[in-house]
């Protein structure tokens, strides 16, 4: 009996693991570089070439044909909707935004260097979220040596995407969406005696580190949903940044304590949306 339930477990799990194998097989994946140089173009071309035995990669250059109709400011800080959008119109389930450069960097214990990094945004066309994102940062005496790190780095990179499609797929289909009431049009009949959240202290985000090194300018823009007794029930980053922003404007969030909606002296939940610009003063 035992020797049978076993063999059961096992091919019960391999079963498993074979469709799990399957769903990554059938992904198809956009890698798009809105800013294109030669740096970016092997970076891209390195991810593809790990990926190519397991995934689905469409077409560099109808991919890219579709960013550029779309005419974004910043392809790197979409909204969700704008998201979801473009991956909707590559017919794509998730695609990988590359922002590279090599900068000269100065420091009073190391002079002068070169740092070569890669940001990689990870986004489900699905939810438009960013689901996934890294910094690969190399430094060497001269800008070759940087880049020939970063390059190198890659193939790393790669295998944590391959585990986050896997992490997300699965998060996304279980996922149950609350229907909150929104904030009312100004000047609706819904704003008859009504008052909506408010923090009782605004804390202001964290401009970070890293955001400072790199000159990173960007709006995050949050979802809350706040319960009848001030509570946050939960946060998504309605358009995202990476570089820590979307952390740190989600820390202060939930820092804040909050005095809840109320319509004629009635407390009620409530789904807002919150925006931070953040930018470095520095620079400008």
């Amino acid at each position: 009996m035992k020797k049978r339930l076993s063999f059961i477990i096992y091919h019960l799990s391999f079963i498993s693991f074979l469709l799990l194998t399957l769903q990554i097989h059938a992904q198809k994946i956009a890698i798009l570089i809105p800013e294109k140089t030669v740096r970016s173009n092997e970076v891209r071309e390195k991810l593809a070439d790990y990926f190519s035995s397991e995934i689905n990669i469409l077409n560099f250059s109808l991919s890219e044909t579709v960013l550029k109709s779309k005419n974004f400011n910043n392809p790197y800080n979409l909204s969700l909707e704008e998201a979801k959008n473009l991956g909707t119109a590559i017919g794509c389930e998730f695609f990988i935004l590359i922002k590279t450069d090599s900068l000269q960097r100065f420091s009073l214990e190391e002079k002068s260097y070169f740092e070569s990094y890669a940001a990689f945004y990870l986004v489900s066309s699905r939810t438009g979220r960013l689901v996934a994102w890294q910094l690969k940062s190399f430094k060497g005496e001269d800008e070759k040596t940087s880049e020939s790190k970063l390059i190198n780095s890659i193939n790393e990179f790669s295998t944590e995407i391959s585990t986050e499609i896997k992490a997300v797929q699965k998060d996304e289909l279980a996922e149950n969406d609350s229907n909150l009431e929104e904030l009312p049009e100004e000047n609706s009949a819904e704003t008859k005696d009504f008052r909506p959240p408010l923090p009782y202290k605004r804390i202001k985000p964290e401009y970070t580190q890293t955001a400072y090194l790199y000159g990173i300018a960007a709006t995050i823009d949050v979802i809350v949903d706040i319960d009848k007794n001030g509570e946050i029930l939960r946060t998504e980053v309605a358009r995202w940044a990476g570089f820590g922003l979307d952390e740190s404007a989600i820390k202060a969030i939930k820092t804040m304590n909050w005095r809840p909606a109320t319509r004629s002296g009635e407390f009620l939940p409530m789904r807002i949306l919150l925006r931070y610009n953040f930018k470095n003063i520095e620079t400008e």
